[in-house]
């Protein structure tokens, strides 16, 4: 497959470190796999790719790599639980996650991949994994999606600057890759908020400071409820104990209206279902939990959280594992109203800590990381758990993208 415009003009670019900033589904994945391919056609060279994490490495490219240097054949030997293939030419290429930086130590590189490296630490570039391409004189290649203005924007900065000579930038949307269709990127402006669209899908650098639901506004989102009684409610739950923390809400023809709240400080799930039971007697429930909630607990008599609400007649509807937390935070803020102005989310005006929650808890100072000091997170965690499952953000769709060749 011939290379997108912005593709050829990264590949081409002579700089030794290189900073992409682009959208999502913009074909930064198969720009890695290719840079890795070409650094290792050279014998002898030791290539490694980073990402967040070990997990995350594994499950982005290993697959795809490895498929077509099978395809190629390449491979003299495959290590599955290092995540290393050795190539015919005495070259490897390794995958590696930078959550556990005593892995990356040690080693000398002719050549790195950081992917998603705005949800990297910088101590992992700077300490770690730039003193091992110093005796090589290696290369690297930045790729990400911005996330907020971190040390992504200071490096991306930096390859603006003409007097960094060996540093180069570049940015491009997920239309401008030229792998996703223009009515799959209108789909995801209407899905999501206008700044999480402009940050995901346009590489645009938002400050992430202050609010996290900054889409909440009360004229629009608080709203009585005056249908007539559903006889279907959807609860949302934080499983904390103190307090534990709960929204009710209905699904009506303009959305999710969040009708009632409870929060019960030093409580337990058992004092939630009688609570649920005593205000609602004649509802069906279905529960949207933390996902945590299927572990046993001693202090339940070996019962989970969610097999208590399950034997209490509660229909629990959650994902095996838990949705990134930044993934469940745009839900939240694109229900309350997306970058084409579509409201989804409406809270009754007697649901007043669910209302101070959202207007009061901010982002750590300098980071994506949610405040959970002052308590405002386990009232949003409740409503995120529901909104996310009702209205989850969807993954971009474009076709697959085949690899080029290379010869050694």
């Amino acid at each position: 497959m011939a290379l997108s415009e912005p593709q050829k003009l990264i590949a081409q670019n002579p700089a030794r470190f290189r900073c992409v900033v682009a959208g999502r589904r913009g074909g930064k994945t198969f720009l890695a796999i290719r840079e890795m391919c070409k650094w290792a056609s050279k014998p002898n060279q030791k290539v490694w790719y980073v990402a967040p994490s070990y997990r995350q490495a594994k499950q982005t490219v290993w697959k795809q790599l490895k498929n077509r240097l099978y395809d190629l054949r390449w491979i003299r030997k495959t290590n599955e639980s290092d995540l290393t293939i050795e190539l015919v030419n005495g070259s490897s290429i390794s995958l590696r996650g930078s959550d556990n930086e005593n892995s990356l130590r040690g080693v000398g590189l002719n050549g790195v991949v950081l992917d998603e490296f705005a949800y990297i630490d910088e101590s992992a570039w700077t300490e770690v994994i730039r003193p091992t391409l110093s005796d090589t004189g290696g290369p690297a290649l930045f790729i990400t999606t911005p996330a907020g203005k971190n040390w992504t924007y200071d490096l991306y900065q930096k390859g603006q600057d003409p007097n960094e000579t060996d540093w180069w930038s570049y940015t491009y949307t997920s239309l401008q890759g030229g792998r996703i269709p223009p009515e799959e990127i209108a789909a995801a402006k209407n899905d999501l908020d206008e700044r999480t669209f402009r940050q995901e899908y346009e590489a645009s650098f938002e400050n992430y400071s202050g609010l996290i639901y900054f889409a909440f506004n009360a004229e629009q989102n608080i709203q009585p409820y005056t249908d007539p009684p559903s006889p279907s409610l959807l609860v949302g739950c934080d499983f904390n104990r103190n307090p534990i923390s709960a929204v009710v809400a209905v699904q009506t023809a303009q959305g999710l209206h969040v009708i009632d709240e409870i929060v019960i400080y030093g409580s337990n799930t058992d004092e939630l279902v009688q609570e649920l039971h005593s205000r609602y007697p004649n509802s069906r429930m279905t529960a949207y939990p933390d996902p945590a909630g299927v572990a046993l607990k001693t202090s339940a008599g070996g019962r989970s959280d969610i097999t208590i609400l399950e034997n209490a007649g509660i229909r629990c509807v959650y994902p095996r594992r838990h949705m990134p937390v930044k993934d469940r935070i745009n839900s939240v803020n694109s229900a309350l109203c997306s970058s084409s102005n579509t409201v989804r989310l409406r809270i009754s005006p007697n649901c007043k800590k669910t209302i101070e929650c959202l207007t009061k808890q901010t982002y750590k100072p300098g980071t994506q990381v949610p405040d959970k000091d002052s308590g405002f997170d386990h009232q949003n965690d409740a409503l995120g758990y529901c909104v996310s499952s009702i209205y989850p953000i969807k993954p971009l769709r474009g076709p697959t993208e085949p690899l080029g060749r290379w010869t050694m």
